[in-house]
């Protein structure tokens, strides 16, 4: 189990990255792929203190390609666990993209995700989309 399989995008002039972590002992499984200006990250697995420092590569490495106006999509459906810690990387690194003009946004169809983006107070700068097409098709905001 070394990546999560990559549903179709919009763009036919995607590009398909290796899988992002190379340690199969860490539970944590993802493929990055390029459309156009878009990043996106769909991971599956685990995410928990015993891969933060894996999972913290992961998401900067890959919000590093990211291009604004962006957007860096983080697709979090397949995972099934995702511990406070990587909440924190997300906030860290939505910051720091957005400091770049990318906008970084999260996908997930769990409840729990919307309930502890609001409860951590991160609703602003984690905004949550149902889908990759749907994430992918809102307009930058304020570029």
């Amino acid at each position: 189990m070394n990546n999560v399989a990559v549903g179709s995008l919009p763009s036919p002039a995607s590009t398909r990255l290796s899988p992002q972590v190379n340690d199969p002992h860490s539970g944590l499984r993802a493929v990055t792929e390029c459309t156009g200006s878009a990043v996106v990250v769909q991971v599956g697995g685990d995410i928990d203190a015993s891969n933060e420092n894996a999972w913290r590569r992961l998401v900067s490495r890959s919000a590093a390609i990211a291009i604004a106006p962006g957007p860096f999509i983080i697709d979090i459906r397949e995972l099934d666990f995702i511990g406070s810690c990587a909440y924190a990387v997300l906030a860290q690194e939505a910051v720091r993209c957005r400091r770049r003009g990318v906008s970084l946004r999260l996908v997930a169809g769990q409840p729990i995700v919307a309930r502890t983006i609001a409860a951590c107070g991160l609703r602003r700068i984690l905004p949550l989309y149902s889908s990759v097409e749907n994430a992918l098709s809102v307009a930058p905001h304020g570029h």
